[in-house]
């Protein structure tokens, strides 16, 4: 499907075996699983180049979706062809894909128990602190010049204040940054690697629409469940609209699975978080908890099961599309001025993205229940009660200062701030 140049040294099973490392061991979100990348198939093996490893990075950063399963998924491609790319994107997702599952299933069977509910407690306030610190660091890095803070704050406005579509926003950013101020144009050099024909794209566009398509077709033939029909259409509207990483899809998805379509509650979304921040594999495996919860709530563990399969189809077929039809013309695609101008100024909207959700988040983590107050065509959520959850807070402020002052590792920063929730439940 299309033009390989395979490294000879890389066989399939020593391909297969060094991308199925990768997906057991790709802990702590996209930093952390793309220098495990670059360490095993740019310093170790020698499959890739540098040059063909920032490019592909570069390129997966500016499509929708998990960059870093993006980015073992060109790798496999590089490598191997089709057969490689669909290798090593699956074994980066499956490994988290089937944690995910058994936790969930625990977490609807016993989430219920104090012991367990405290547990998530702690769990939650280490997620608001990595929500913020995740919008502090892409701060630094979209917002360089003034139009980039306007963006971000008009952005922030048209979601908090007037519940704007997500869509909307980012399609907004995209074309100002199209028009408005181009990237600058990239000098590259465009290699055997990089050419392909249009109807290979095409026929690669085609095949994957259909196999994407095809579980919707299914499920409307065979089954008179809406549920799954409704995961489809939610998880495939944000697999091609959220750029940004995870968190951009979290700022689209947690008011609206629980302001709007009622699938769960606020803390069910971040104990879902939580879980997928402590999991092999993309954060965006937690569209597959929230479908699981989804499901279990309305027809048990048989439809639970069905919608987290549905969530994962959709999220993660996309991601292969953009691969194969997108690989063979990345360095053309790299030099377009244009494209870098829109893609950058959809960056700082992220921000003003991330920051409404961590202002929503921290809202209902701190101060429990909160209302949406409007006024004519704006809105401000507020709480119910003014008086904050003082626990909570000291168990921020213990997450802040093992993961920004002491830089403690984030899984050992939610082992104990679970555990110290515990003791808070225990002791009250």
């Amino acid at each position: 499907m299309s033009d390989v140049v395979e490294d000879k040294r890389a066989d399939f099973a020593s391909a297969t075996r060094v991308f199925a490392s990768i997906g057991f061991l790709s802990f702590g979100g996209p930093a952390a699983q793309i220098a495990l990348m670059h360490r095993k198939l740019v310093d170790e093996t020698g499959w890739l180049t540098e040059r063909q490893f920032l490019n592909a990075l570069g390129f997966c950063t500016l499509l929708p979706g998990p960059e870093a399963m993006q980015l073992a998924t060109y790798g496999g491609w590089r490598l191997h062809g089709l057969w490689g790319g669909l290798m090593a994107g699956a074994l980066f997702v499956l490994p988290g894909a089937a944690v995910i599952a058994a936790l969930a299933a625990l977490y609807v069977t016993y989430g219920s128990v104090p012991a367990i509910a405290a547990l998530f407690t702690g769990i939650q306030a280490v997620v608001l602190v990595v929500v913020i610190e995740a919008l502090v660091k892409v701060s630094k890095r979209a917002l360089q010049s003034l139009d980039r803070w306007l963006v971000a704050a008009l952005a922030f406005i048209a979601l908090f204040f007037f519940d704007l579509p997500f869509p909307l926003v980012v399609l907004a950013a995209g074309l100002y940054g199209f028009f408005a101020r181009p990237g600058s144009t990239a000098s590259v050099e465009i290699d055997a690697q990089s050419k392909g024909g249009f109807s290979q794209t095409v026929k690669v566009v085609t095949v994957g629409l259909v196999v994407w398509l095809l579980p919707l077709l299914i499920v409307e033939a065979v089954t008179e469940t809406a549920l799954l029909a409704q995961v489809w259409w939610f998880f495939s509207k944000l697999a091609v609209v959220t750029f940004g990483g995870a968190y951009a899809v979290l700022a689209y998805m947690a008011q609206d699975v629980v302001a709007d379509l009622g699938w769960l509650t606020a803390k069910q979304m971040m104990d879902g978080l939580g879980l997928a921040e402590t999991t092999p594999g993309p954060l965006i495996l937690v569209t597959e908890f929230v479908a699981f919860v989804a499901g279990h709530q309305q027809g048990g563990m048989g439809l639970a099961f069905a919608a987290a399969l549905m969530a994962l189809w959709v999220t993660f077929v996309p991601c292969f599309i953009w691969i194969f039809a997108g690989a063979p013309h990345l360095d053309r695609l790299s030099a377009m001025p244009r494209l870098t101008g829109a893609l950058s100024a959809i960056t700082a909207a992220v921000v003003g993205v991330m920051l409404n959700l961590s202002l929503w988040f921290g809202l209902h983590v701190i101060f429990g229940e909160v209302t949406r107050n409007t006024f004519g065509p704006a809105q401000v959520w507020w709480p119910t009660n003014l008086v904050p959850d003082f626990e909570m807070l000291a168990l921020i402020f213990l997450a802040a200062v093992m993961l920004l002052g002491k830089r403690v590792n984030l899984v050992w920063v939610l082992v104990l701030c679970a555990l110290a929730s515990l003791g808070f439940s225990l002791v009250g």
